[in-house]
């Protein structure tokens, strides 16, 4: 381990999860106003301390909003149908990838998925379901 690395079951201020994450402090803190989920240990001074649990729990929350787009109301749904989201974390459980389209992939996006490592078929599916929820 690197000098200033914790040990991975170790608890984690605000401020060490917020550099992790690459988020602002404040943005965590709303997070907590918005997923009851999301309830790090409070001490004196209400210093927070985020749990390994908790930490998951952020990451998968950040991710869900940055990296896959999905709104707070949307992340707030895929919580509660999921039930515990620190099983999940705990046993590398994931939403299921959405089908595959039944449209080709534009372009030569067969060669392109296998060398840069983007799912084609998926960006195509998720612009279809988009193009359709819109329509309704």
């Amino acid at each position: 381990m690197a000098s200033g690395d914790k040990d991975p079951g170790a608890f984690r201020t605000i401020g060490e999860l917020s550099d992790e994450l690459g988020v602002a402090q404040h943005i965590l803190r709303y997070w907590e106003t918005k997923f009851p989920q999301l309830k790090p240990l409070q001490r004196a001074g209400n210093r927070r301390y985020y749990r390994p649990a908790d930490v998951a729990l952020a990451t998968r929350i950040h991710r869900l909003l940055s990296v896959e787009g999905y709104t707070v109301r949307g992340v707030q749904q895929l919580l509660r149908s999921k039930g515990s989201p620190s099983e999940e974390a705990e046993t590398g459980t994931h939403p299921p990838p959405l089908a595959p389209s039944s449209q080709p992939a534009i372009g030569e996006a067969e060669s392109a998925s296998s060398s840069s490592g983007i799912d084609y078929e998926r960006l195509v599916d998720l612009r279809d379901r988009l193009v359709a929820a819109l329509a309704d």
